[in-house]
């Protein structure tokens, strides 16, 4: 799906089967296969609960038109959980001998994120040794940015350029491919007053982009925790957006996909993570990355592509300097600052558009990286035909 803003955008009543289901029903339709080809849906999700609980991938498989043959689960590595579903499908198709699989996110902020930010409960034993488990995510970027000594300055710069990216690349039609349109009802809030209706609403693109954001339209934003800490230096408008929507991409066995003449994407190569301490989640992909590399024999210079997800700027750009990315080939049409995070379909998102734009490019090998709260790190690594 495009990728609409919590709260106030196009699926903010959309329950998320119905935005998962759609993204597995038109990935299965692109792809050109049978529904009953699909053994398993694997989706992750960052807040399985409420409209996005009762096994969210099994119930999307069903409204996406598969069979009652075809099994799914739901699984959740917060940010990474749509890059951790791809990776589990791909696995169960090499060890398991399975033909074909979908993998993939949703994320329904608007639905879920308020229910659940009353009904987080921590564990005493376990506040008492690691209190970060619980801390507020823009907390954690704000001590990376400090310990680490990424400026404000540099991450504004960062977010422009996001914006920017993602801009052209929209002007372009390069996301056309990915996105297929969804008719919903949205909820609409009469300013004046204050009367609430639902209007029939399709959502065509990502509508997070601001494509005329300026260096000084971000520099003149407050730092959120800025009452609690001075130093702080992250803003509405160097982090993600809060945004629903959701991502499926189609697995298949090689053999079988020559069998039915498909022509894939690329092919997954493997997949790596990594713990480090839970204040500073945001430099996981350090983590990850040195040892998905080195398990294939490979240099960051062998990969042509790289989608670091842009949880806050502070994460690339830190990540970017520790691993030695050149920024013209990482998030090259722009990331989750300018594209929208919800957080358990970016990684599928990446993966897929990762391929796509490759595919353009001509390029060969691409990773797919994310921080991850409670301090981890995942990383993908991808063939691009």
């Amino acid at each position: 799906t495009g990728l609409a803003k919590s709260f106030r955008g196009g699926f903010n009543k959309t329950h998320g089967a119905a935005l998962a289901g759609h993204a597995i029903k038109s990935a299965i339709e692109k792809a050109g296969i049978d529904k009953a080809l699909v053994d398993d849906v694997i989706l992750g999700c960052g807040m399985p609960e409420g409209e996005t609980g009762m096994n969210v991938a099994r119930n999307a498989a069903l409204w996406a038109g598969c069979p009652v043959t075809t099994s799914g689960t739901t699984i959740n590595r917060f940010c990474s959980s749509g890059l951790q579903a791809v990776a589990s499908i791909a696995h169960s198709i090499v060890h398991d001998k399975v033909a074909c699989g979908v993998g993939g996110g949703v994320d329904s902020i608007s639905l879920v994120q308020p229910k659940m930010v009353k009904g987080a409960i921590p564990e005493r034993q376990l506040l008492k040794s690691y209190p970060a488990l619980w801390m507020p995510m823009i907390q954690t970027a704000d001590i990376v940015a400090e310990r680490y000594g990424v400026s404000r300055e540099r991450q504004d710069a960062y977010s422009v350029e996001s914006q920017r990216r993602t801009a052209a690349a929209q002007a372009a039609g390069l996301f056309d491919e990915e996105i297929v349109p969804m008719q919903t009802k949205m909820q609409v809030k009469d300013k004046e007053s204050g009367e609430v209706s639902m209007v029939d609403y399709t959502v065509v693109k990502d509508e997070c982009n601001r494509p005329g954001t300026s260096l000084e339209d971000v520099q003149g934003l407050s730092p959120i925790r800025i009452d609690e800490d001075p130093a702080a230096t992250i803003t509405a408008g160097n982090a993600s957006q809060l945004s629903d929507g959701a991502s499926a991409c189609v697995l298949m066995e090689e053999q079988e996909a020559m069998r039915l003449g498909l022509k894939p994407l690329g092919a997954f190569v493997g997949f790596a993570v990594g713990g480090c301490s839970p204040e500073e989640m945001g430099i996981g992909p350090t983590v990850a990355v040195p040892k998905l590399l080195s398990r294939f024999g490979l240099s960051v210079d062998d990969i042509d592509l790289w989608e670091l997800n842009e949880a806050f700027a502070v994460v690339p750009l830190r990540c970017a300097e520790v691993l030695g990315i050149d920024h013209e080939k990482m998030n090259v049409n722009g990331g989750s600052i300018s594209i929208g995070h919800p957080f358990g379909m970016t990684g599928s998102r990446q993966v897929g558009h990762v391929l796509l734009e490759g595919r353009r490019r001509g390029a060969k090998r691409a990773v797919v990286t994310m921080c991850i709260g409670g301090g981890m790190g995942a990383a993908g690594l991808f063939e691009i035909f």
